[in-house]
């Protein structure tokens, strides 16, 4: 349906209403018992490790994160649904990862089943994979859509964004589908944890922007208060979340990373592989006279060629939220511009030395 005549504001008031009301009538989770799924033998490591290898695999194919959340909530409506054995797990997971992509992505980036099969590892058959459709397509009645997580995330995001831009003053140097990205890997590990799977994608969306907005400025309660208010989320239930993601957060490796900027004209695989070849003990260490230098660590190659694909894919990743904020690209010699003046000012600020006078004639 579309909303003519309207603000932005309240296309997103539209928006968040369809989505919870989706919400109300879909939302369904398995529910775990004894460190199982209730009648089965799929335990808790089991369904962590699937709701990853989904994120794994939407980023080897490039597809969009509302793809991810799609996916994983028509997993958990399939699990709630029907008593299944672990030696299914992988098949319908990976059946339901094809078909959040056939309603979400474009007509050109959907695979077909056997590429689907062959480049995602997941060990199944092109016709175990079709059966396993007409399966989850029964069970489910043919009603796959429904709000995610990830709808959630990006509606709260934009509505801040909308109306209180101030709010986000600090990320100056980060545009906001790079920040949206940022959060949406974070709602991604959670979606993963067994413990938050009880709570509705609403609550859980919300959780994450207010764990942001507490850490970029003092005033966040009022704004997160009105968005509590707009989605209609328990608060009982909204402090418990934010507990058990806060915990879970905590326990993931802090991220210390260093942004290196490499031109569009050079492969950045290439590139890396220069500075591992560079940096490898041939290059970095002297030869002790009367020994043999010992050839190169393969692991070291193979390390530093993972991290530049996952560089690749996490850019990629960034690239996905562009369109809902419209931003175009920026020109590398902008790029470079804005690097040099920020360096300066950080120079000029940070100088301890007055500045220089004249003599006295």
């Amino acid at each position: 349906m579309k909303c003519t005549g309207l603000s932005d504001i309240q296309r997103l008031m539209i928006s968040l209403e369809n989505s919870l009301q989706l919400e109300n009538t879909k939302w369904k989770v398995p529910v775990f018992e004894g460190g199982t799924l209730k009648g089965t033998d799929i335990s808790l490591t089991h369904y962590e490790q699937a709701v990853l290898w989904i994120e794994e695999v939407t980023l080897r194919f490039h597809f969009y994160p509302e793809t991810f959340g799609l996916a994983v909530s028509i997993l958990n409506r399939m699990l709630a649904s029907v008593k299944a054995q672990v030696k299914y797990l992988r098949c319908i997971t990976v059946t339901c990862l094809f078909l959040a992509a056939k309603t979400s992505e474009e007509d050109e980036k959907i695979p077909s089943v056997k590429e689907l099969a062959v480049q995602s590892g997941c060990m199944c058959s092109s016709a175990e994979i079709l059966r396993m459709e007409r399966i989850v397509l029964d069970k489910l009645q043919w009603d796959l859509y429904t709000a995610t997580p990830v709808d959630f995330l990006n509606t709260f995001h934009a509505m801040l964004m909308s109306n209180l831009p101030h709010l986000f003053h600090c990320l100056s140097l980060m545009n906001p589908s790079h920040h949206l990205a940022l959060l949406t890997r974070q709602l991604q590990h959670c979606m993963a944890c067994h413990h938050l799977v009880q709570f509705r994608g609403s609550t859980l969306a919300l959780v994450i922007i207010t764990l942001e907005l507490e850490k970029l400025t003092a005033d966040w309660f009022p704004a997160i208060t009105e968005l509590l208010k707009k989605a209609k989320v328990d608060s009982a239930n909204f402090i418990l979340c934010k507990e058990l993601v806060d915990q879970h957060l905590g326990m993931l490796s802090p991220s210390n990373h260093v942004y290196v900027l490499i031109s569009a004209k050079r492969n950045p695989l290439a590139y890396h592989q220069e500075k591992s070849s560079a940096c490898s003990p041939a290059g970095c260490y002297p030869q002790p006279i009367g020994m043999n230098m010992n050839p190169p660590i393969p692991g070291v190659l193979l390390s530093a060629r993972k991290q530049a694909e996952e560089e690749i894919m996490e850019t990629e990743f960034y690239d996905g939220f562009r369109y809902l904020y419209n931003e175009e690209s920026v020109s590398e010699d902008r790029m470079i511009q804005e690097m040099m003046t920020s360096k300066t000012q950080l120079q000029e600020t940070s100088c301890p030395c007055p500045a220089l006078q004249a003599p006295d004639q």
